[in-house]
């Protein structure tokens, strides 16, 4: 009996061991499976974040040119909402008609850059159909008396000049241009009062290349720059007539000079010219008394009688003396350039030598008694 429980019991634990192992076994194999299944979670996790990365990272760059194209979009915007430069004046009296021609020739070029260069109407006198003309464009920024208050905007302090323009004049294509690339001029170079589109020797006959600039002691007049520092100087004892012989005087330009055109940017017109683009350095003060002083030196001189005669007959550019003024005015009347002195300068004049072209592109140079001193040039 005891034998045969001892089998038994021996029995049971053999099945019990069995049972054991295998529950053991069914334990292993399912954890490996998880196992395998963790990995694989963390696996698919970790390829989620590095995908999840990448896409931020795209998203981060989708978002950084976003914002870069908004700031470009922004400063395109902020560039057409442009600071006032200049204020832009017509001193009218009482030509209605002319008004009109001149009004619609400024806001032919005018309108693109019209927040730069507000433009006024200022009135000598009291013609109604003047003031009737001028209020009837809407561009206009201002109408106003020429006795009264000084021109006005809403940011006045932002103005750095003044452009004077007759009310029968007719402008350039680059006449805008042409002020904003000589202000630069007027800001470095004190020594220059004002920057004029006109050149009184400028008909066709006289002239050749549009791209020239000259400096000069004469003021031109006729659509002129002021910068607003001389316009607060002189404008308290402007007169109310013939400024532009006022400007002339040694006491009112106190020896500061006035850059001109060859070809005039109003009226006679030449090509369009790219100023801009243009070096104008040599119209410094420094740089001009040398430049022209070269060019003055290398013209062949002319002397006696028949000067018209001579010049035909010379290749390149040649060189008149003259003794005094009558003496100027005689060569002058020869060649039918303007014989006007004002205040001991000739029209046009540069140290006393005034240039034209006669005939194109041949330069004439009628030289004063005092001019090669003026110019640091000794006797050639």
């Amino acid at each position: 009996m005891t034998d045969k429980f001892l089998c038994d019991f021996r029995f049971l634990l053999l099945a019990a061991a069995v049972a054991f192992i295998y529950i053991q076994m069914c334990l292993f194999t399912t954890q490996s499976k998880y196992a395998d299944r963790l990995a694989n979670a963390v696996e698919a996790e970790t390829r989620c974040t590095s995908q999840m990365r990448k896409l931020i990272d795209q998203i981060s760059m989708q978002q950084s040119r976003i914002v870069d194209l908004e700031v470009k979009g922004l400063q395109r915007r902020m560039d057409k909402i442009q600071t006032p430069v200049a204020a832009v004046v017509i001193m009218a009296c009482n030509r209605a008609d002319y008004l009109e021609r001149t009004i619609k020739s400024i806001l032919k070029y005018q309108n693109a850059v019209a927040s730069k260069y507000p433009l006024f109407v200022s009135q000598d006198g009291s013609d109604p159909q003047v003031r009737e003309k001028a209020l009837s464009y809407d561009q206009l920024t201002h109408m106003q008396h020429l006795d009264s208050k000084p021109v006005q905007t809403e940011r006045p302090g932002e103005l750095i000049a003044y452009y004077k323009i007759a009310h029968d004049m007719e402008i350039a294509p680059d006449f805008f241009d042409y002020f904003e690339a000589a202000a630069a001029l007027m800001e470095k170079d004190k020594t220059i009062m004002a920057v004029s589109s006109w050149n009184d020797n400028g008909q066709k006959q006289f002239v050749h290349d549009p791209e020239i600039l000259y400096r000069s002691d004469f003021f031109p007049g006729l659509g002129w720059m002021l910068t607003k520092s001389t316009w607060n100087e002189l404008s308290p004892k402007w007169p109310k007539a013939y400024w532009d012989d006022w400007l002339r005087l040694q006491e009112n330009h106190k020896g500061r000079q006035f850059i001109r055109p060859e070809v005039c940017r109003t009226y006679n017109f030449g090509e369009h010219v790219d100023w801009k683009s243009k070096d104008l350095s040599y119209l410094m003060e420094d740089e001009y008394i040398k430049h022209f002083a070269e060019i003055l030196k290398n013209a062949k001189p002319i002397n006696g009688a028949d000067a018209v005669l001579k010049a035909s007959n010379v290749q390149g550019d040649v060189r008149v003396h003259y003794k005094d003024q009558p003496d100027f005015e005689r060569i002058a009347r020869q060649f039918g350039v303007f014989q006007e002195w004002k205040d001991g300068v000739p029209r046009t004049a540069y140290k006393g030598v005034v240039v034209f072209r006669y005939p194109p592109p041949r330069r004439v140079f009628l030289v004063g008694p005092k001019s090669f001193e003026l110019l640091g040039i000794k006797s050639v």
